[in-house]
């Protein structure tokens, strides 16, 4: 059952709440989460299958001596897209009408816009051909991607948050290692491996998009279109939490993608891993860590989002997360060795296990309104897909004219300890 939301929602005085806009109190079944975690390991998987694969190899073939400018062009660009289409498809799904709901439509559209543009882009041999099918599979995504962020306050009470958040993180580390052992392993081709990553996107978020329940908007209900863009500036003053949520979301995630951008570069050009381990590739190694680091994710993002929800204290928990994060950072920089590396994909993995399930708890607290959730959320998501632009435009420059890898992972280290602080500002939530 759902009760009544804040006084945010547009229905007049004396007139029942919306079931869409109503405060969910009944916890969800398994087998709910269950479809929503599909369907987010499907769409995980066609983001990291590119970025920690395909597209540094695809790249490589194209443009072997200039590979680090370009692959920071071709993600930075297309993470802009994403941070720009995340929160209008959001704002356009919170103003959706008709009987599939607000949200189902948009998940069925994401998904088979991003694996068709997956297949497509698997054919491109130019720079441009890549940035431009990139772009495109980053904002179909986008669309996917804000309106399963939304299901979690549609349909999860409060009090249960931060366990669901962690069954939905274990997607996010679990589509890396899929999608890497799919293209390292199993199809071994760029086009095919993009091939398989569109047609499992689309396969896994179908279950969700087709059955999971949606309770429709009434038309007179549905907040006015000429709010729209308006809406898209949520005012730090008025909402000072959600403004720190955002800023603590953007640093860590700042330092945690630079971390991982370089990574396979990192292996084959700093760490030597190919004259270590001779007749083995770097795309090896890279897997030996993803599957380090995805175990302790594992092991430790729905334990933590239980301890949330049960002690009902989440920025002592994210801030912890954040220096847990950092550690590994200054690690790499000192030692950059193989041992050194396995060590901190552990490391690495706890603290991003905590992270990823109570800072997505923790934001959906401090959103300003219930009527607009997809669309606030899509804004929240931006302090993630904000990092992918911000990250190529820091690590490039630093990489190959201010320091190397050194100072690159010492960086992405006082990053994360800054995000970790700025949580503390956040006062609406324990």
């Amino acid at each position: 059952m759902r009760t009544p939301p804040a006084p945010s929602s547009p229905s007049s005085p004396g007139q029942p709440v919306p079931a869409a806009f109503a405060e969910p109190t009944r916890p969800v079944r398994a087998l709910w989460v269950a479809g929503i975690s599909l369907a987010n390991l499907g769409m995980w998987m066609a983001f990291f299958g590119p970025l920690q694969v395909l597209l540094p190899e695809q790249i490589d073939r194209i443009v072997p001596t200039d590979k680090e400018t370009v692959l920071a062009w071709v993600t930075g660009v297309g993470a802009a897209m994403a941070l720009i289409a995340t929160p209008v498809a959001g704002a356009l799904s919170d103003r959706t009408t008709g009987r599939l709901g607000r949200r189902r439509p948009w998940v069925l559209a994401g998904a088979t816009l991003g694996g068709a543009g997956l297949v497509v882009l698997g054919t491109q041999d130019t720079v441009w051909g890549v940035l431009v099918g990139w772009s495109f599979v980053q904002t179909a995504l986008s669309c996917l991607n804000a309106t399963l962020l939304a299901a979690v306050p549609d349909h999860v009470p409060r009090s249960q948050r931060g366990a669901v958040s962690g069954w939905i993180g274990i997607p996010q580390s679990a589509g890396v290692v899929a999608a890497v052992v799919l293209v390292t392993m199993v199809v071994t081709e760029i086009a095919p491996g993009y091939t398989l990553i569109g047609v499992l996107t689309l396969g896994l978020a179908l279950p969700f998009a087709l059955l999971a329940p949606d309770p429709p908007l009434p038309r007179a209900a549905r907040p006015p279109w000429r709010g729209l863009l308006r809406g898209l500036w949520v005012s730090p003053r008025r909402y000072p939490d959600f403004g720190w949520a955002f800023l603590t979301r953007f640093l860590i995630g700042t330092g945690n993608a630079m971390f991982i951008l370089y990574l396979l570069y990192f292996l084959r050009d700093a760490v030597g891993y190919e004259e270590l381990f001779p007749g083995s590739d770097a795309t090896d190694g890279l897997l030996t860590l993803i599957l380090v680091y995805t175990a302790a994710v594992v092991a430790t993002t729905v334990v933590a989002g239980l301890i949330s929800d049960r002690i009902g204290r989440r920025r002592v928990m994210v801030a912890f997360a954040g220096v847990v994060m950092g550690v590994p950072a200054f690690m790499v920089a000192l030692s950059p060795t193989w041992p050194t590396l396995l060590v901190c994909a552990v490391v690495l993995g706890v603290g991003f296990g905590v992270f990823l399930s109570v800072d997505n708890a923790l934001v959906t607290e401090v959103l300003p309104s219930a009527e607009g959730r997809a669309k606030d959320l899509g804004i929240v998501n931006i302090a993630s897909s904000g990092p992918q632009v911000i990250a190529p435009a820091l690590a490039g420059p630093i990489v190959v004219h201010l320091g190397g890898y050194p100072v690159l992972y010492t960086v992405c280290g006082l990053v994360s300890l800054l995000g970790a602080v700025v949580v503390w500002k956040i006062k609406g939530v324990r």
